[in-house]
């Protein structure tokens, strides 16, 4: 009788000792994947303020009546398909992260491309205005790069918790999944980034 009780108390003991490992194991996935989404909402922030800051850009540049045209029109389509296409937390899957990754570097290659024709204008270079936007945009441009560094340090911790035995387990159970972080393109060093002189 003695045994059995015995065994029926290291039964329960086990077995409530893998429900305190679950629990803990969730609660720390959980952590980590709202650090991730918090991460990620601090890139669309960092987004917003360059999409914010290019129509001030593009109405300084438009003061100047000889601006090559060509480049206005390009900024501007790039700012009106990176406007549309947002990923939130909710709906950050990998298909929607390239898309809206894929976006902002198209309108940071169009802006390098007006800041670079610019040039060709040192009136409109020298303007406070120009000049103040430029120091934002700047600023801005730097802001995404640390975001997005910071993004894939969360997706790192995160996916390194979610693919290591025994959490990868529990975890595939409870349905936390790797995640995506920003990689360069096959070829590419680094980010595309807004140039400035």
């Amino acid at each position: 009788m003695n045994k059995k009780s015995y065994g029926g108390y290291i039964v329960a003991a086990v077995l409530v000792l893998l429900v305190l490992y679950t629990i803990v194991t969730f609660n720390s996935l959980v952590k980590k994947e709202e650090l991730v989404k918090k991460q990620w909402n601090e890139v669309n922030s960092a987004y917003q303020r360059r999409l914010d800051l290019i129509p001030n850009l593009v109405n300084v540049v438009k003061g100047q009546a000889d601006f090559e045209q060509t480049v206005l029109t390009q900024i501007t389509e790039a700012r009106a398909k990176a406007s549309s296409i947002t990923a939130t937390t909710s709906q950050l899957t990998a298909e929607n992260f390239n898309k809206q990754t894929a976006a902002q570097n198209d309108l940071a290659n169009a802006t390098s491309r007006l800041l670079i024709t610019v040039e060709k204008y040192p009136t409109l270079k020298g303007t406070e205005a120009f000049a103040g936007l430029q120091a934002q945009l700047e600023g801005t441009e730097r802001r995404i790069k640390v975001s997005r560094k910071d993004f894939n340090a969360a997706v790192a911790d995160y996916n390194s918790d979610v693919k290591s035995f025994p959490v990868n387990v529990v975890g595939g159970l409870l349905g936390f999944k790797a995640k995506d972080g920003f990689t360069a393109d096959a070829g590419a060093d680094k980010l595309i980034e807004v140039k400035f002189n």
